[in-house]
């Protein structure tokens, strides 16, 4: 990738360097380094690119955390763009300036250079803020270094990635070195196993005295919530649904507040202006009750799950190909805790045989009496469908609003939203 920065070209591939070009050494990279050094190029440590790119005139915002991030960071996002401000937004669902998307689905974070070629990107467009998902893999490997952030959002710790990090210990010591400095940080402190450096810190929960703590909530066809900071009181109705968004629309509150200095009552009402974030928690269909959901661990799941009480749960899902396979009998058993069918189907399965992931996760659940096994996911949605009646939701889980299904190393045209559209207009149309 190259970065252009008053006509200096900056490269992190040697086979683009070319004359008075700089390599851009990173840890992904390193093994390349003869090269350039054979080459006589310039190298530079990827922090270092701090030096050449002035980035003064923007703020930039980073969330963590195993699950919620792209809800906090896309609500911060929107509510920045709602106050007037010019912001760009990185992360799972692309690259966003303004209200423009700019790039498709990646990665959750960028290799280095990447962060610096969309910040820049984003200083030419008058961009005031940059907020970007930040994943493990990116504090892992050091793909954040050199980013002066002027805030660090911390959202969670469940398990999540352990085909990478291969300990759940690993991972939490990990996302919490995201934390272990003194910049200025956002933290749920209900999180019992984050840990952080308290110096310019703030604190927001449902359960704990807190900077701006929950102190009452009502959740039926949308939720109404009340918090106080400094001993004031503000409040907030959403059309969002589940707990788990009360704690992520806290986060993006307290954290537009923290970085504009904007009135609490300004910003709590531009969030009631927000409706959803496409795949997270998104309502496809109100008759039959149909969501989508990105949730593809056993916490993930038991948030979405334990977020309708007084509803017959029908729950799709299933597991991604070549991940951490141990959390796929754990995904089985939340799904069976709350669920009055259970529709097991493929995922991503990539280069695992789709029989063999159903197999794990059905391991965990131990009365298999309303469970159907459907491997293709167009005819699994077309199943829980079937099932539904007046009291009934079908909560699609894993995927979002993914686009693909990726099948070895194929990616195929599938996004569940579109697939239940289908099979709703077909019922629709016979009927």
């Amino acid at each position: 990738m190259k970065l252009i920065i008053k006509n200096k070209i900056f490269t992190d591939n040697t086979n683009e360097l070319e004359k008075d070009s700089i390599f851009v050494l990173s840890k992904n990279n390193e093994k390349f380094k003869d090269i350039a050094i054979n080459g006589g190029f310039k190298i530079i440590e990827s922090k270092n690119l701090k030096n050449y790119l002035d980035m003064s005139s923007i703020k930039i915002i980073g969330i963590t955390g195993t699950n919620g991030k792209t809800t906090t960071a896309t609500t911060i996002y929107k509510i920045l763009l709602n106050l007037g401000y010019k912001v760009a937004l990185q992360g799972t669902r692309g690259f966003f300036i303004n209200e423009n998307q700019v790039e498709d689905y990646s990665l959750t974070t960028p290799v280095q250079i990447g962060n610096f070629v969309n910040i820049q990107k984003a200083i030419e467009n008058s961009c005031q803020f940059f907020v970007m998902e930040v994943s493990s893999h990116a504090i892992s490997q050091n793909r954040i270094e050199g980013l002066h952030f002027a805030l660090k959002i911390h959202t969670n710790i469940t398990r999540d990635h352990l085909d990478y990090h291969k300990t759940i210990e690993e991972y939490i010591d990990v996302k919490n070195s995201f934390l272990s400095d003194e910049s200025t940080k956002l933290v749920n402190i209900d999180d019992e196993v984050l840990k952080y450096n308290s110096k310019n810190a703030f604190t927001y929960s449902l359960k704990n005295s807190s900077n701006f703590q929950v102190i009452n909530k009502t959740i039926e066809n949308k939720m109404s919530v009340e918090f106080i900071y400094e001993d004031k009181k503000y409040s907030f109705n959403t059309k969002m649904m589940g707990i788990f968004n009360i704690y992520n629309l806290m986060a993006s509150i307290a954290a537009v507040f923290i970085t504009t200095k904007r009135a609490l009552d300004e910003i709590c009402k531009a969030v009631e202006n927000f409706q959803s974030v496409s795949g997270r928690m998104e309502i496809v269909s109100q008759k039959p009750f149909i969501i989508v959901d990105f949730a593809h661990t056993p916490d993930g799941m038991d948030e979405v799950l334990k977020s309708f009480p007084n509803k017959d749960i029908i729950c799709v899902f299933g597991a991604g190909g070549n991940r951490d396979s141990a959390k796929r009998p754990l995904m089985g058993k939340v799904a069976k805790k709350y669920s009055k069918h259970i529709v097991v189907t493929s995922d991503n399965p990539r280069f695992e045989d789709p029989k063999k992931i159903i197999e794990d996760i059905l391991a965990g659940i131990d009365d298999k009496s309303n469970v159907i096994v459907e491997e293709n996911r167009a005819e699994a949605l077309k199943k829980a469908i079937s099932l539904t009646d007046d009291k009934s939701v079908v909560l699609v889980l894993g995927k979002g609003d993914e686009a693909t299904q990726i099948v070895g190393d194929k990616k195929f045209e599938f996004s569940d939203k579109t697939e239940i559209l289908k099979i709703l207009n077909k019922i629709k149309t016979k009927n």
